[in-house]
């Protein structure tokens, strides 16, 4: 009988840039992002997620449809593995699937420009934001949303000079 073979993956990072603007960052700037972000939160490999760069019309028509709710978000995130209460059968491949985030380029940039900072410290913070959903944050009742806002708040920091300026 043959030996199962097993292949161990690293920090898999996805990324997706479906706006072309010019000014989005790089893919190599959200992968390393999402790396930090998920190693600060102690997550350790093998793992893989998703970061999608999108338009304004795409991420309110996937809010619309799998949120059931009609208007523009800034960030969407989609569960993989799904939070751990949830049964929920995956494949025994060590990997832990984290899932996706979603990022409207165009929500970011508006969000930057209403709060007076650069658009990469917007994008740091979606990132962060999208990816603590995926990790089980929330911020539906006001000790979780303490929670999850403290936390974003100290990676933020962490990432200062990093991600932006």
């Amino acid at each position: 009988m043959p030996k199962e073979a097993r292949v161990y993956m690293k920090e898999e990072v996805y990324v997706q840039i479906d706006t072309e603007t010019g000014d989005e960052p790089q893919d190599t700037w959200f992968e390393n992002l999402a790396r930090d972000t998920l190693a600060a939160e102690g997550v350790v490999p093998p793992y893989e997620v998703s970061v999608v760069l999108s338009d304004e019309a795409t991420v309110h028509q996937m809010n619309r449809h799998y949120r059931n709710v009609d208007h523009p978000t800034d960030v969407i995130s989609f569960y993989t593995q799904m939070p751990a209460e949830t049964p929920f059968v995956l494949p025994e491949d060590g990997v832990q699937h984290l899932g996706d985030i979603v990022i409207s380029f165009p929500q970011a940039v508006e969000q930057a420009r209403e709060q007076s900072h650069s658009v990469k410290k917007e994008l740091t913070l979606l990132t962060i934001h999208g990816l603590l959903h995926l990790l089980e944050y929330d911020h539906e009742e006001p000790d979780d949303a303490v929670r999850m806002r403290s936390r974003e708040a100290v990676l933020l920091e962490q990432f200062n000079g990093r991600y932006y300026d």
